[in-house]
């Protein structure tokens, strides 16, 4: 029986240092690694720090060269992490409404610093407030589900607006409000 291989594990940076690669036409590497590059770009943006990570797979290229590109990247204004941290937390807040933990999250997975993701997320909920947001998930999840007509579903839309990344003080006032607006239409 063959030894099973994982196709998809990726290397690391740091897996990169440990063993120098002996690289022998270093125009091509060059020209093969841009091309990557431009390549991985264009099917989604990506974090200067993906970037490097994804380049630093390949065997025919190094360090070294990958910084070179990643410079004239930048230089073309192809890569800009400022810029992608905001377009990317303005695309996701579009797609479905979240609130501003799950935002950082997604953010932080995207390998940017905390700088970049505190200023791209309060640059986001600044265009359109988290109680406005929270309002959409609201309307959403009483279309989908209806109104909560007990304990436990109401337990469970807390819940779910709590796995949305809102906070809790707007969850539970937004809670208030709705079983407000509930005790007023049955009176």
């Amino acid at each position: 029986m063959f030894p099973k291989k994982n196709w998809r594990k990726r290397k690391s940076a740091s897996d990169e240092d440990c063993q120098p690669k002996i690289i022998v036409n270093i125009e091509r590497a060059r020209q093969k690694t841009f091309d990557r590059a431009v390549n991985l770009l264009t099917y989604k943006p990506r974090s200067i720090i993906e970037l490097r990570e994804r380049l630093l797979e390949k065997e025919w290229t190094n360090g070294e060269i990958v910084e070179e590109v990643i410079e004239k990247l930048k230089g073309y204004g192809y890569l800009n992490d400022v810029q992608f941290a905001n377009d990317f937390a303005l695309s996701k807040l579009r797609q479905k409404p979240i609130g501003k933990r799950v935002l950082k999250q997604k953010l932080t997975m995207k390998k940017l610093d905390k700088e970049t993701i505190d200023e791209a997320v309060e640059n986001a909920f600044e265009e359109t407030p988290e109680a406005e947001i929270i309002e959409q998930a609201v309307a959403k999840r009483l279309r989908l589900k209806g109104k909560p007509e007990t304990r436990e579903d109401s337990k469970k839309f807390y819940d779910y607006l709590l796995r949305q990344g809102f906070s809790y003080d707007l969850v539970s006032n937004t809670m208030r409000e709705i079983a407000a607006r509930n005790f007023d239409e049955e009176n």
